[in-house]
């Protein structure tokens, strides 16, 4: 009778998940696809005049900020993610492990509204400091912000993946006379690549659907970043600082859940590529 229940509960709780998920992409779809009835795919996707007051809807240069900021967080945040990993899990001794773990498992559970807040009242003097920018927000301080909020994610999953590497891999790298930096990158790190780039994915993932540490600091301009001192806007930003201003009915609310939609394919592509991996990793 047990087993009995607790069957139906999981089957019925996974039918509620995958309604659930149904649902956000109908009914977000289903609006967002009504922009093509007042704009053309082409001028939505390959414009970067977006003047809705002249219903203009190119939200190109939204696509293309959302895209920099994203590379821009990687460069900066993959390396020393990668370097923390390898501290962690090859060369740190315990009482570190023990202090720097629980330390970015503290840093993941943060809320981003206060990132966004240090942001906004400790990195943008510094940068207007350091830069000589009247403002100093815009790409770079969102990259920073970001970077601080995915380095524990990425770091994380790569210290699990490195240290999963068997032990045998190491000893028979030792035995072939390597010393232990030559172990560590030529034989640990990609045995364990998959891992890190299931880790580099999901830190990705984080870093394209942010939205309020973002608005903090990157300056809620609609124009293409030509600068990293520049305010500028990605597709997070522009939905949340748009979206309550604007009649249901409308190309502009459309043309808002549209960019919303598109973020929404984009997490799901990227999710199914760290699924790809698990596969393959697990063959």
């Amino acid at each position: 009778m047990v087993n009995w229940l607790f069957k139906y509960y999981f089957l019925f709780s996974i039918l509620a998940l995958c309604l659930v998920l149904a649902m956000v992409i109908f009914f977000i779809g289903k609006t967002a696809l009504l922009t093509f009835q007042e704009v053309t795919p082409a001028e939505f996707f390959f414009s970067f005049d977006w003047t809705p007051e002249e219903d203009r809807f190119g939200a190109a240069l939204f696509i293309v900020n959302t895209l920099s900021l994203t590379v821009l967080t990687l460069i900066i945040a993959v390396p020393l993610s990668l370097g923390m990993a390898i501290l962690i899990a090859e060369m740190a001794p315990a009482w570190l492990k023990k202090f720097v773990s629980p330390l970015l498992d503290l840093l993941v559970g943060i809320p981003s509204i206060v990132y966004g807040y240090l942001g906004l009242t400790v990195l943008l003097p510094l940068l207007r400091e350091l830069s000589g920018e009247g403002l100093g927000d815009g790409l770079l301080a969102a990259a920073l912000v970001l970077t601080v909020m995915i380095l524990p994610t990425i770091s994380r999953i790569s210290e699990d993946a490195i240290s999963a590497v068997p032990g045998k891999y190491r000893d028979a790298s030792y035995a072939l006379g390597a010393t232990r930096l030559q172990t560590t990158f030529r034989v640990v790190l990609p045995a364990a690549g998959r891992g890190i780039v299931a880790a580099i994915i999901l830190g990705m993932t984080r870093a394209i659907g942010e939205t309020m540490a973002v608005v903090m600091v990157i300056g809620n301009t609609p124009q293409l970043a030509k600068s990293l001192f520049a305010p500028t806007s990605v597709l997070t930003s522009n939905i949340v600082m748009q979206i309550s201003n604007v009649d249901f009915d409308s190309t502009w609310n459309y043309s808002l859940h549209l960019m919303a939609f598109l973020l929404l394919l984009i997490s799901f592509v990227l999710i199914l590529i760290i699924r790809i991996i698990g596969r393959k990793g697990g063959a």
